[in-house]
Order: structure tokens, then sequence, then C-alpha cells
């Protein structure tokens, strides 16, 4: 690195290298030419009208080097970069494990156990604060509202229910659109992407933990068509993250045991288990959200991390249970009744025939169509929506205030239409409903009727969705009704998905089945010998299946909201034949909005285009490497010059008798001992013993978000610039490599199922340089891959490629 080097591959002075990988942080990577030539902006959204807006992400870069560097987290363009969940096998690493007693194995082990403990009971008591807070506001302005209908003063009536929603959304478009952009939409797509290996600072930050919080409670409480239970994972998530630090030294929250979770693989198991833990907390269902986080979110799992995932959804549920049975005795307000079973069928006797059956498989083939189709149109609502994002924050609340608006008016106006019922004589609760919630809403009916769209509209979204899955009320919904719900409903949630708010798609898709269910249900009243109640059940199955892919988590989710064991065996016929239907149509809606965000999110499959290139194909030089003493200049230029993550290390004569790979060394690891000034005055390789004497372990563990050393914050003087530092004892001597000519199908399955950020590219042949190149993330990616080859169109070898 002297310059006197005859590899001119090596040199950090020759820039271009493709061989970037997708961080920046600081913006020192090579997109940086490109945005200080081109304003502040460091990504284009647009809405693609093309003919492949379906399979194009919506950020759109102009460099190539940059393609997965920057991705939309939230509502928010932020940079990205991977996590690397490989031991570093270096001299320091292989110290600490042969200095480790049992006594500090013990402490390893009982603080996993701790955390994971501590995970479940801050998610629980957070998802009961939900709950609570949203049952106290919207019920305090259900309540406010139906006093004035009941005293006939209707137009005022709308102004305070229009105004109440109107300040709850702005409330929470506001405080998502200053303070934490990354808030908006439900978090799963950005946990998923996390827990696959993508990182941004904003993605789990404090502030977007509290704006999480807070903006989920005011979205669900203006009206919103949206849920609390995409939020909560997203929560979940944030919390074990905030626990996973290791410590604080600048809060004085620090000690030796919380040091051994400074590395990304520790924190992956965390926030693994805080996603479970949020969909426990959500939907009252520990089993399910074990299952959700192994067949949706993460992307590797092992049995121990599933007996971890288990016991935190157990402590979820214990929390949820103490504090229920707390608020039975009519301490928490308007939140009062209610058990861990939030819509209990178990009193319904499931018998069907083979009519029933035929009904039910056309029952899912339509829930199938049906849940593909709102894929489709959530895609390009949510490519205008990004024009409109990208204006600013005021755009962003407008906008919040607009869907709002429009859904005051649909939720208030709508029930008009709908004719008055009377009461039914062996109603099993009061007719018409005394308070917020209820079955027969009065809304502008005479006394003894009620209005069964106002029964819908008119309360809280789990409210509704109680209403329609309630059993022996055949005619309690007019088939009118239960049209203009559906129809209202499927609409208003694809325009509120996107906007500035905390919002999740559990509940408008399970709102919109359960309505299209019961009108089946109802159709077939007379022929069929299940309950309304079951069919809106089976048709919130469909849609779900239909839209979200997932099958095994959400059909126990479902028996765990409604306890009703016996529906099973129709439960999963149900969800195989919707998703079988929506698969041939486009992918799943998480799975959309993550390639849509502009995530580089690895599949567990490889795309078939993949087995015609080999490794040696998609990686380009000049390569950047060190040797393993080198000159402290050529390394800060090197750091300065480039985003790289990993530079690969190679011996030279005199130190070896050939070019020799000595293996991986990182950025972060470079740095902090840059920082060290550890530096030598001639180019000696020191003993390892010195080394280990000055340095432990520890000093070179990963920090926590956003708070690592970066390039600017090294203070080195020209006399340094000229001396050396060996290498050697940082350097993972023991990187994951593959020969030039592997199949890059194959490069990219290691790739993924070891969850790497370098793989480092050797030559088939002995004469060559011992190192080709490094395969990153954003090698594998399609957009990558297209640029290299313009002749090989990678969209044309999947079909069911991701809509997005």
């Amino acid at each position: 690195m002297d310059g006197n080097s005859p590899w001119p591959h090596r040199r950090p002075e020759r820039e271009g290298s493709h061989n970037y990988d997708i961080e920046s942080m600081d913006g020192s990577g090579p997109g940086a030419p490109w945005r200080q030539q081109n304003g502040s902006s460091e990504a284009l959204l647009r809405y693609d009208d093309g003919g492949g807006s379906s399979r194009e992400p919506l950020l759109r870069k102009r460099t190539m080097n940059t393609t997965s560097q920057i991705a939309i987290v939230g509502a928010n363009v932020c940079p990205i970069e991977s996590l690397d969940y490989e031991v570093v096998e270096n001299d320091l690493f292989k110290q600490d494990w042969r200095s480790r007693k049992k006594k500090q194995i013990f402490q390893y082990i009982v603080l996993k156990w701790t955390l994971v403990l501590l995970i479940g009971l801050l998610t629980g008591f957070v998802g009961f604060f939900n709950n609570l807070a949203v049952e106290n506001i919207a019920g305090f302005k259900l309540l406010l509202t139906g006093d004035l209908m009941l005293k006939g003063r209707y137009f005022k009536a709308f102004l305070v229910y229009g105004g109440c929603n109107l300040v709850l959304a702005a409330a929470a478009a506001a405080i998502c659109a200053y303070i934490a952009p990354a808030a908006a939409g439900s978090g799963i797509p950005e946990v998923k992407a996390y827990l696959n290996g993508v990182d941004a600072y904003s993605i789990l930050a404090p502030s977007t933990l509290l704006v999480k919080i807070f903006g989920s409670i005011l979205g669900v409480s203006a009206g919103f068509v949206l849920g609390k239970e995409g939020p909560m994972v997203h929560t979940g998530a944030c919390i074990a993250n905030l626990l996973g630090q290791g410590g604080s030294r600048k809060y004085h929250l620090t000690c030796n045991w919380l040091r051994y979770f400074k590395n990304d693989r520790d924190r992956r198991d965390l926030i693994t288990c805080g996603s479970a833990a949020g969909v426990a907390a959500a939907f009252r269902a520990p089993v399910g959200g074990v299952l959700f986080a192994l067949e949706e979110a993460a992307s590797w799992w092992r049995s121990a991390l599933l007996w971890r995932a288990f016991f935190t959804t157990a402590v979820v549920a214990m929390v949820l249970r103490g504090l229920i049975e707390f608020c039975r005795s009519g301490k928490c307000g308007l939140f009062g009744q209610g058990g861990l079973i939030m819509f209990d069928l178990s009193s319904t006797v499931a018998t069907y025939s083979t009519p029933d059956l035929i009904a039910i498989i056309v029952l899912g083939i339509v829930g199938g169509i049906f849940g593909g189709l709102f894929n489709f149109l959530l895609d390009k609502i949510l490519r205008i929506y990004s024009i409109i994002n990208e204006r600013g924050a005021p755009s962003k609340i407008l906008l919040t205030v607009t869907i709002s608006i429009i859904t005051s008016m649909c939720s208030y106006g709508l029930p008009w239409l709908a004719a008055c019922t009377p009461c039914p004589v062996d109603a099993a609760e009061q007719c018409p409903t005394v308070g917020r919630s209820g079955n027969f809403k009065n809304f502008q009916c005479p006394p003894g009727h009620y209005n069964g769209l106002a029964s819908l509209f008119f309360n809280t979204n789990d409210d509704a969705i109680r209403n329609l899955f309630s059993n022996g009320t055949e005619t309690e919904f007019q088939m009118s009704s239960l049209f203009i719900f559906f129809i209202a409903i499927y609409c208003l949630g694809l325009v509120t998905y996107g906007i500035a708010v905390p919002s999740g798609l559990f509940i408008p898709v399970i709102l919109a089945g359960a309505t299209y269910g019961r009108i089946v249900g109802t159709l077939l009243g007379s022929i069929s010998d299940l309950d309304p109640g079951l069919f809106a059940l089976l048709g919130a199955a469909s849609f779900l299946g239909g839209t979200m892919r997932m099958t095994v988590s959400v059909c126990v989710i479902l028996l765990e909201l409604t306890n009703d064991l016996p529906m099973l065996p129709l439960v999963m016929l149900v969800l195989l034949i919707s998703k079988t239907i929506a698969d041939n149509f486009n992918k799943g809606v998480y799975d959309q909005i993550v390639v849509m965000k502009g995530l580089p999110f690895m599949e567990s499959h490889a795309e078939p285009y993949m087995r015609h290139l080999v490794a040696g194909d998609v990686v380009s030089g000049p390569l950047i490497t060190f040797s393993g003493v080198e000159k402290v200049g050529n390394i800060v230029h090197a750091l300065r010059i480039t985003g790289h993550n990993g530079f690969p290390v190679v011996d030279e004569p005199p130190i070896t008798e050939a070019p020799e790979l000595v293996g991986l060394v990182t950025r972060s690891h470079l740095l902090v001992l840059l920082k060290s000034k550890n530096f030598m005055k001639g180019r000696v390789k020191t003993s390892g013993s010195f080394f280990l004497r000055k340095f432990g372990a520890f000093d070179f563990a990963k920090p926590g978000s956003g708070k690592g050393l970066k390039i600017e914050d090294l203070d080195v003087t020209d006399e340094e610039m000229d001396m050396y530092v060996d290498l050697h004892p940082i350097t993972n001597t023991s990187p994951y490599t593959v020969v030039e000519t592997m199949s890059l199908a194959k490069a990219a399955i290691l790739f993924r199922e070891l969850g790497l950020r370098h793989l480092l590219v050797v030559p088939k042949t002995p004469d060559r340089p011992p190192i080709v190149g490094i395969l990153t993330r954003h090698d594998f990616m399609p957009e990558h891959i297209h640029s290299l080859f313009p002749s090989l169109n990678p969209h044309k070898f999947h079909s069911a490629s991701m809509v997005g």
C-alpha cells in the first residue's frame, strides 16, 4: 500500500469499484460525489407507470454503485447497511473464548433469559396500555357523539365526531412526520428486513418506539380503518433492540454482563423474540406469535430460539391475563369487560355437510382473488402516496387529514342509507344498545329499533369484528348493509395504509373478510348448517391468506382469537386455497412492500437466472486490499474515499514467500485500531501477546445503532500517517470463501443461510492474486445484475415476481 505494489487492483486511490457494501451511514460512500453534484436529495421517489412497475422499487437511484445504499423506512428515505451475523475469528476472539470461565458462560445464559423475560413483560404492558388508551379515547368520542344524536342534534354530533377524529389524526401524523418518520406504516416489512440482515438506525430507534406507541393509539382512536396489531410487532422489536444494545456508556447503564450482547447475532435473536411478543400482545395469541415470527418475520431459526420465543410470548400472555382481570373490577374506565379470548365462538357447534364444503371452497377461491386484487391496488396507491410524502412533513399531515375527513364522512354518513330494523324480541343483549359498544346501535332510529350498519361503522374496529363474528344473529344485519360496509371497508383500508400514521393491515383485512364471509353465510342460510358468524371467520381467514400469504401462523392466531378449535379443518382448507389462488397473481403484501421500499431482501431461494451466472461474473474491480502490516496513511485514505465495510488482508514478501490471503478486516475494527494509535515506525509484525495485553475482545465489539466511530472522529497527524500498524490480530482469519466458478445461485443460498455480510471470491487457478473480489448483499440484487448484464432480464425468469 506504499504505492510500489505490483498489484494495480490494490490501490485505494482508484475509485469505481462495484464492490461497495450497502452502508455509508456518514455519506462517504461511493454515492457521495453524485449527491454533492445534484443537490441535497439522495434519491428520487417517483410513480412508475411503465410496464415494469410491478417489479421495481419506489426508490430509483442515479448511480450504479448506490443501488442498495438507501431505502424507504416508514415514510422516510434513509441510509441502510448490512448486518453481519458471522463470527469474527481473530486473535482477540480466540483469546476471549480460551479465557472464558464457567461463571462467565453462566452469566451469559442467565442474562439472555432475563432479557427475553423483560421483553415479554414490557411488550405485554405496552399492548395492554394501547388497548386501554384506545378503548377510553374512542369510547369517550363515541359516547359524546351518541348523546348528541339521542337529543336529535345530528349535525353537531357529526362536527364533534369528525372534529375529534381530525384532531387525533393530525396529532398522530404530526409526531410521526416530525419526530420519527420511520414509525409510519405497520413496521413489519422493516422488521422482516432487519431480521434478514438489513439495518438502518431509524428502524428500531427509541424515538421510533415512542412514536409507534402513541401514534398507533391516536390513529386507531381517530377511527381510521387500520389496526394496532402490525405496529405492535414493530413495538416489540424496538423494545428488544433497546434492551439488547449492550448498555449505554452515555447514561451509565453498562456493566460487564451486558457486553456479551454487543453483536448482531444476539440482537437478532432478541428482536425475533420481540416480534413474536408483539403479535402475542396484539392478538392475545402466544402460540400464534411464535409461529408468526417463524413463518413471516425471521430469516434464521433454530430450536433454542424457538424455546426462548415461546417463553417470551408466555410471559406476554400472563401479563395480559393479570391486567385484564384487574380491569374487570371497573378500575380501567371504559375498558372493562373481556378476556384473553377476543372473539369467543366456542359456544357455536360447527356441523357441516358436503354443500357447506363446496361453499367454503368457493369462499377460499374468491377470497384469494380479492386478496390478490387488494395487494395490486395497494401497490398503485402507495406509489401515488410516495409522490405526496416526498414533499415533506406538511404534505404528509395534509394527506392524513384528508383521509380522516373521508373516513369520518363514510362512518357517519353511510349508516343513514340503512333502514331501521325492529329490535328482535329474543335479543341476548339490550336493544337498542346503551353505551359505546354493542350489536344494536340506535343511531337515528326511533325507540325499539336499531341501525345495523351503524352497529358496524359506529364502533371501534375490534367491536365491529366482534359483531360480525357473533353467532345466533342470522337476521341482525341486512344484506344491503353488509354490501355497503364491505365496499367501504375494502376501499378505506386501501387508501388509509400509506399515510404517515402507524397502521396495521391485519384489522382492515379481517374486517373486509369477515363481512364478505357473513354475506356468503347469509345467502346460504337456508341450505347451510353453519352459522353466519362462522362464515365470517372463514371469510376473514380467506382474506388473510389472500393478502398476507401466511398459513400456519394465521390459522393458529384465528383459533386463539375465537377459541373455536372445531373450525380448525375448515380454516386450514380456506387458507390453503386462498393462498394458492392469490400466489398466481402476486406475492404477499409485506413482501411487496419490502421491495417497494428498496430494502435489499435476500429470499430463501435463489432466482432461476442466477444459475446462468457464476460468482466471478458479478464481482467488479478494482479491489482494495491491505497488507498484513500496513501504512497508516493508506488505511486512512482508503476509509475516506470508500464506503467499504470489509477489506481483504494479504501478506506479501518478505513476510511470506508468495502473496497469501490472511483474511478479512472490518471497517469498524480498523477505526478502533487507528483511534488507539498503536502504530510502529517500521514495517514489522508485532507479537500477538503484546497486542492481547493492550486490547480485549470487547474493545472491538459492535456498539449500539448509530454510536460507532466514523473516519471523521480520527485525528491522525502527518507524522503518524507515515507509520505502520499490524492488522493480523484483528483480521478474521477464517472468512467464508467461494471459488470464482461457483454458481451464483449456490453462492446466494450460502450467503443468506449463513447470515453473511461479505463472501470472499478466490481464484480457481494458483498463479493469480489470492483474492478476486468480495460478494456483498448488493451483488445479489436483480437491479445490480441487470446493470451488469443488460441482455439478461432477471424478471422474466420468475413469474411470481414481487409486485412493487
